[in-house]
């Protein structure tokens, strides 16, 4: 039997409530989706469902009644992927720069930092604009290449000083005791354990740049990316094709993010058996 004081407050209750009624609405219109997304082919975009089926499915690679879905698909995850690479690159190196400070460190953080308040619309809107005045068509590939970095190179800035704001730096000091040399160091000490929020960043970016569309939609010329796409769709698809769209594009999410936890927990395992490994035969 409960006492009064091993009772739960009301406010648990209260919270769990909210928290339950987030849940669903987050993903309750999600999963509506997801099941119309199987309409038979004479199915409808509302309840009731009309057979079960993979026909929309199809239809989204056949091109019978949809755009160009596997071509804005195929832009996107190799466009994604650059994106994603290239915020690595910079964000790590960048990052370590600003380990040591330097004149200017601030003003340039603080310009980096600034493409994040801006509206993308508007960053877009310029960088259109600068390559129409220099001559140059907008093409997916390379002004919507730089708007998208506008956008993922800050996150990927900020998660590189969150991981190196804990990194101990003893490890490169004992390193360099031992006679390694700077390139040494940096590939056999600091790298390594940097390596899970590398992924990290990795994969912001990625994920950032397949679902990005205010920055991308004056950038990207003629050829659309995936989420342009959809944005297409919405105007001139009635069907549940739509819906088999938003199912695609939310297993891809889905199997970015867990392949990304999964390297991170394997990189995590290895280091606890080296440690375990290192304590054995420290012990012998």
């Amino acid at each position: 039997m409960q006492t009064a004081d091993s009772r739960r407050p009301w406010t648990f209750y209260a919270y769990a409530a909210f928290f339950t009624l987030f849940v669903v609405f987050l993903y309750g219109p999600m999963t509506v989706i997801y099941i119309l997304s199987f309409q038979g082919p004479s199915g409808g975009m509302t309840f009731p469902m009309n057979g079960v089926s993979l026909h929309w499915f199809d239809a989204l690679f056949s091109q019978k009644r949809v755009g160009d879905i596997a071509g804005s698909f195929t832009r996107s995850i190799g466009l994604a992927a650059i994106v994603a690479v290239i915020t690595v690159v910079l964000s790590v190196v960048a990052g370590l720069g600003f380990r040591r400070r330097f004149r200017g460190s601030a003003t340039a953080f603080y310009l980096v930092i600034a493409s994040l308040i801006m509206p993308g619309l508007f960053v877009g809107l310029g960088i259109a604009l600068t390559f129409r005045l220099l001559g140059l068509q907008t093409n997916w590939l390379t002004s919507g290449l730089g708007a998208q970095l506008t956008w993922t190179l800050p996150f990927g800035l900020l998660i590189m000083f969150a991981v190196l704001g804990r990194f101990n730096r003893s490890y490169e000091e004992a390193a360099t005791d031992l006679g390694a040399t700077n390139w040494q160091r940096l590939k056999e000490v600091t790298i390594p354990m940097l390596l899970p929020g590398i992924i990290g960043v990795a994969l912001f970016g990625f994920t950032l740049s397949y679902d990005e569309i205010a920055r991308t939609s004056i950038t990207a010329g003629s050829q659309n990316t995936l989420p342009l796409e959809i944005w297409a769709m919405t105007t001139n698809v009635t069907s549940p094709a739509l819906y088999a769209v938003g199912a695609v594009t939310t297993i891809v999410s889905f199997v970015v993010i867990v392949l990304a936890l999964a390297s991170i927990a394997a990189i995590q395992r290895r280091r606890a058996r080296g440690a375990r490994q290192a304590t054995m035969t420290a012990a012998e």
